[in-house]
């Protein structure tokens, strides 16, 4: 009995198949499609490539506490720190990140350096994009997660 129960549910399920492939195919028609950012739809927590913040002057708001890397569990985060001097202020306090890497071949998207910064320095933009068939395209440095300081005239 049993299996003529197998040959009846394999049956009706190539009886559905069979009827779906005469129906014309539905897609979204994703990087051309309708919405704000191209057929895109962001939820509000999602969770995108990192986005080094500035602070209402334009500096960098990063103080290279090393509190990101240290709650990282994907251990992906590098810093270095270099002191700030009078004729070269690259952010508001002593110190500032030299080197930021964020290397997303090992990052998981968890949140746990935006969540450990205490001066709101680095966050999850709207960015997906990141495939690259090299994994060493995959390795974000500095300026390339640092928001543009044309960003921060034009939200004033």
């Amino acid at each position: 009995m049993s299996v003529v129960r197998n040959i009846a549910a394999i049956a009706k399920g190539m009886s559905i198949t069979f009827g779906e492939i005469f129906q014309p195919t539905q897609v979204e028609n994703y990087p051309d499609g309708k919405g704000p950012m191209r057929g895109a739809k962001f939820e509000q927590r999602f969770r995108g490539a990192h986005v080094l913040q500035r602070d209402e002057n334009g500096l960098e708001k990063c103080v290279a506490c090393f509190l990101c890397a240290a709650a990282c569990p994907a251990n992906c985060i590098f810093i270095e720190a270099a002191e700030n001097t009078e004729e070269n202020r690259i952010s508001s306090s002593e110190r500032y990140a030299k080197v930021y890497n964020i290397d997303y071949n090992r990052c998981i998207f968890c949140g746990y350096c935006v969540e450990a910064c205490p001066t709101d320095a680095i966050t999850h933009g709207h960015g997906f994009e990141l495939a690259s068939l090299n994994a060493t395209n995959l390795v974000m440095r500095k300026e390339d997660m640092l928001l543009p300081v044309s960003a921060i005239a034009a939200a004033k």
